[in-house]
């Protein structure tokens, strides 16, 4: 018979284990001696290890999961439980335990894990949820059409939830994309409508520009274009492939009328040019005029310096002013002569001017003697209140001396 610590072989060949419940077979042994046996079995026990230390690691370093875990150590624990191997049997059923506990620690981790990665997906796809209904009702169609494909891929990337969670929550989502599509579809659709319109309104500003092009009435036509202008901008944008030819189309017929108009300005302009240094001239001319020393012959020369000024036509409107000014000037320091020359000739006036001088001179007389007659009799309140009345009756016969004058008088 042969025997170790945790097992041995009778004399008929059965190989037993110890255990804490006492021996227990593990098997038979024929073939060899009882030392062969007992080393048999012990490398079966030595494979059962390894065997064991090889799921601990799996469980420890890999993402097999509790149900696999489980499945191989209820394998190996049959196997330990069946004492088919020498060795301390009750160790690796300790290890076994301590396994499975890990094992089911990792589980219900897993399931925590699972249960916050399950409400962390809920919320996320809600708030998707949310965005998307919030985005269905926006009017900025790229940029709102291009998140919403965005917040599909988001949702694509995302757990799936209990069926009837995530079918809620998908229907929400689908028809908040429907909602922003209809409403897409919808605007660019009256979009099209209102371009057609302006396209055709366009059409028909653009015929009547053309037909514009060549006139000569100038003033109304460029007045009429600008009308169409204000018309164009209100109309609104055609279709693309549209607008830029009718707007080619629309701004040519312009600029031919405008390109028209300005070399018949630049021609008028050039003549008015040349009108104004002719104005200038005749103006020098007639400044000479001044003073009047000679009436009848100014006269008679500013009247020819006109007759030709009247020939000369249109200057430029800014410059107009000025030289009309300076005429103007000469014609009133002539007139001024003659006005002085009629006054001064006019025996009536000076009639008038004589014996309205000489009231005045009798009125200051007796004003001065009244003056004289208060200061002696002492009444100087009266004398200086006369004395007042002189500088203003002294005044308006300062004024008709002057005046008589004029008449030569």
């Amino acid at each position: 018979m042969s025997s170790d610590p945790w097992g041995r072989v009778d004399e008929t060949g059965t190989v037993y284990v110890r255990t804490a419940e006492g021996e227990k077979v593990v098997g038979s042994w024929q073939a060899g001696t009882p030392e062969e046996a007992l080393a048999y079995f012990e490398r079966k026990y030595e494979g059962l290890v390894v065997e064991i230390g090889l799921l601990e690691k799996r469980v420890k370093t890999t993402d097999l999961s509790a149900k696999d875990a489980q499945t191989a150590i209820e394998h190996i624990r049959q196997q330990v439980d069946e004492h088919h191997a020498v060795g301390d049997l009750a160790a690796l059923a300790a290890r076994l335990d301590k396994l499975t506990e890990s094992v089911e620690s990792r589980r219900e981790e897993r399931k925590v894990q699972k249960a916050k990665q399950a409400d962390e997906a809920r919320s996320a796809k809600e708030a998707l949820v949310t965005e998307a209904e919030e985005l269905a009702q926006s009017e900025q169609w790229r940029a709102a059409g291009e998140r919403l494909r965005a917040l599909v891929d988001t949702w694509k990337g995302l757990p799936r939830l209990d069926r009837k969670s995530d079918d809620e929550l998908w229907h929400r989502f689908s028809h908040a994309r429907s909602v922003f599509s209809k409403r897409r579809k919808g605007h660019f659709a009256q979009l099209d409508a209102q371009r057609e319109e302006a396209r055709k309104a366009k059409e028909r500003l653009v015929a009547e520009a053309e037909s514009l092009s060549n006139s000569t009435d100038w003033g109304a036509t460029a007045a009429r274009y600008r009308e169409l202008m204000a018309d164009w901008k209100a109309a609104g944008r055609a279709q693309r492939e549209h607008e830029d030819d009718l707007w080619n189309r629309f701004r040519g017929a312009q600029d031919v009328f405008f390109a028209a108009r300005s070399g018949v300005f630049a021609e008028r302009d050039a003549e008015q040019t040349d009108n104004l240094r002719l104005k200038e001239e005749l103006a020098a001319e007639a400044e000479k005029l001044v003073p009047v020393t000679d009436l009848k012959a100014a006269r008679a020369a500013f009247r020819g310096l006109n007759e030709r000024w009247e020939a000369i036509g249109h200057v430029p409107r800014d410059a107009r002013p000025k030289v009309e000014g300076r005429m103007q000037a000469v014609e009133r320091a002539i007139q001024e002569a003659e006005e002085a020359e009629w006054r001064r000739t006019n025996p009536e006036a000076r009639a008038r001017a004589a014996g309205l001088t000489g009231q005045l001179q009798d009125a200051v007389e007796k004003l001065r003697k009244q003056i004289d007659a208060a200061r002696a009799a002492g009444n100087d309140a009266k004398a200086d209140k006369l004395s007042k009345e002189l500088e203003g009756r002294q005044a308006l016969l300062d004024q008709a001396l002057k005046g008589l004058e004029e008449f030569g008088g």
